[in-house]
């Protein structure tokens, strides 16, 4: 329900207040319900202009607003396996809990690994007034179950990376086509001429996207994509190693791995075989967290900020909670191509080209 102030000549919306007193429509949706999360200077100027104008709240509007737990849902489906392992959740939830600090929200979280965990939780995040909204966790054809029980629940939803079907709700994630393209076209201009890929599962929107981006890549530099140099990873150090393994045998000499985890993994594979990196291989990575490297060995990689991506899912979802009236949208955050040890530098190109 969109809450209105009351005037004599009409109906003055949030969005009108906010225009005059020069600050978001959230801020004065927080300041018309009394929310503690707003800067003394900021809530006085906004109620000077209500207070200018003769305006005041819509009280029907106003208790409805109010109904409401303060508390936000964070659930990781059965799909998210890796969440203790793989730094890229501690980060992400790094952000989220960041943002609900900051707007005085308590935050939830809920682990739905098997069946029963669905048939217990699901009933539970549905039930009017336990949640005010839930993030979503997404990417794999399973997990669009969860985000149909939260849409048909009417609540309000962020989804944290391109679900399956992105018609109907929000997501928040980055352009991992372009990305990915982008890292495999430097490999190329470094002088990789036999450049693989470790990819995310198949099963999973990340895991098609950067596959893309890399197939995008190869057919605009080399016009033909070899798929013996193409290996499913599953985002652990082990499946990076393991997928390496299965590439060696076609003798790349350049690797684009869809994680920062599976890298460290391929390039530990890399150096068994006697091989060295950057020389033999050149490794670009994916995310710039705290664990790309290999040894002493900086990873080349692809720079998105996960905490932003918690932060940003948070205040996207805060925004619906307070304005029923916002449409499903996409966010896409930006990320930086970030050049360490393990790529050749670009002066190395082979003579011949």
């Amino acid at each position: 329900m969109k809450t209105q102030l009351d005037h004599s000549s009409g109906n003055l919306t949030l969005d009108d207040i906010a225009r005059l007193a020069g600050v978001s429509r959230t801020t004065v949706s927080r300041v018309v319900n009394e929310h503690p999360s707003v800067r003394r200077d900021v809530r006085q100027r906004v109620l000077d202009i209500i207070e200018e104008h003769h305006f005041h709240p819509n009280a029907a509007a106003r208790t409805l607003a109010m109904q409401r737990s303060w508390t936000i849902g964070l659930i990781l489906p059965h799909s998210v396996s890796t969440f203790f392992t793989d730094p890229y959740y501690p980060n992400l939830l790094m952000g989220i809990a960041k943002a609900c600090n900051l707007y005085n929200y308590t935050l939830a979280l809920f682990l739905v690994s098997t069946k029963e965990d669905e048939v217990n939780v699901f009933p539970r995040v549905g039930r009017k007034g336990f949640l005010d909204g839930a993030i979503v966790q997404s990417g794999h054809h399973g997990d669009q179950g969860a985000i149909g029980r939260m849409v048909d629940k009417k609540m309000p939803l962020v989804v944290v990376g391109r679900p399956f079907r992105s018609d109907n709700v929000t997501y928040v994630d980055i352009d991992n086509i372009k990305a990915a393209k982008s890292a495999v076209t430097h490999l190329y201009k470094t002088g990789c001429r036999r450049i693989a890929t470790i990819t995310g599962p198949i099963d999973s929107t990340v895991g098609i996207d950067r596959l893309e981006g890399y197939r995008q890549a190869i057919k605009e530099n080399n016009g033909q994509v070899n798929e013996s140099l193409i290996a499913e990873g599953n985002f652990t150090e082990t499946g990076g190693y393991l997928a390496m393994q299965k590439l060696l045998p076609f003798k790349p000499d350049g690797v684009f791995a869809a994680s920062d985890v599976m890298a460290s993994g391929a390039m530990k594979a890399v150096e068994d075989a006697n091989l060295h990196i950057p020389e033999d291989v050149s490794f670009i990575g994916f995310d710039d967290l705290p664990s790309a490297s290999y040894g002493s060995i900086q990873l080349s990689t692809v720079r998105q900020n996960v905490t932003e991506l918690g932060l940003k899912s948070v205040e996207s979802l805060i925004e619906q909670i307070e304005d029923e009236s916002i449409k499903p949208r996409q966010i896409i955050l930006d990320t930086e191509l970030v050049i360490k040890q393990s790529c050749r530098p670009l002066k190395e190109l082979h003579k011949s080209e």
